[in-house]
């Protein structure tokens, strides 16, 4: 069996390969570890091979591993989660990022709830690339109108995009979605260049990344290909 240092290995060169090939600069893609159900020793493995992003989806679960690793100030975390209401004080209060925005009312509490002694949260828009009903994430037609507001929000800073694509449609269908995402991102930077950066496209996992690369991500979200396969949770 592989070790996790291994495995981080294994996805930076399957990330810079990929890179290459899409006539990319290099370390234009950062690899984001997808570290929900994992341990916090798991993490430290991590930490150790130089891992230093890492994306959690279970606000409690987070938190205590942050408090477990507060002995390493320079990992930053990331939410990546459907965001309730009630736990938006929390996650403007730990997270670095914030993937998992679609709705204004959830940004405007982010802000709201940010400590202005932190520096702005980043965040992105996740978007129903695939307009399925399981998932979350606001529609490509909504995402002008979000955009402006966010960009009104002191404590927020609009990063840009991310989503899940249906993986059960097949390549050529994974990529068109991609695609679709980087069009958007390019429409708004030309349409609204004031409401942010605009620099980050969330997209991609264990088994598409190098598709989603191919098709302009900046971030890819790997889970299984890093820790191995996925722990239940108790």
């Amino acid at each position: 069996m592989s070790s996790i240092t291994d495995n981080i290995k294994s996805v930076t060169q399957r990330i810079e390969k990929a890179t290459l090939q899409a006539g990319r600069k290099p370390r234009s893609v950062r690899l984001l570890a997808v570290s929900k159900t994992r341990q916090a020793d798991e993490l430290r493995e991590a930490v150790a091979a130089g891992q230093q992003d890492f994306g959690e989806n279970y606000l409690q679960e987070a938190l205590d591993k942050i408090a477990n690793l507060q002995d390493t100030p320079e990992l930053r975390w990331h939410f990546i989660g459907p965001i309730q209401s009630n736990k938006t004080a929390q996650i403007a209060s730990a997270f670095c990022w914030v993937h998992s925005v679609e709705r204004l009312k959830i940004a405007r509490r982010l802000n709201d709830q940010r400590d202005t002694a932190l520096p702005p949260l980043n965040i992105c828009l996740q978007v129903n690339i695939d307009n399925e009903p399981s998932k979350s994430g606001c529609s490509l037609d909504e995402l002008p109108a979000l955009a402006t507001a966010i960009a009104e929000l002191p404590q927020l800073t609009l990063r840009g995009l991310m989503a899940i694509p249906d993986p059960e449609r097949g390549e050529a269908a994974l990529r068109e979605s991609f695609r679709a995402m980087n069009n958007a991102l390019t429409q708004l930077r030309q349409d609204q260049p004031g409401a942010g950066p605009l620099d980050t496209l969330s997209m991609g996992m264990s088994d598409d990344l190098e598709l989603a690369i191919g098709e302009g991500s900046t971030w890819v979200r790997v889970g299984t290909a890093v820790f191995g396969p996925r722990q239940q949770m108790s």
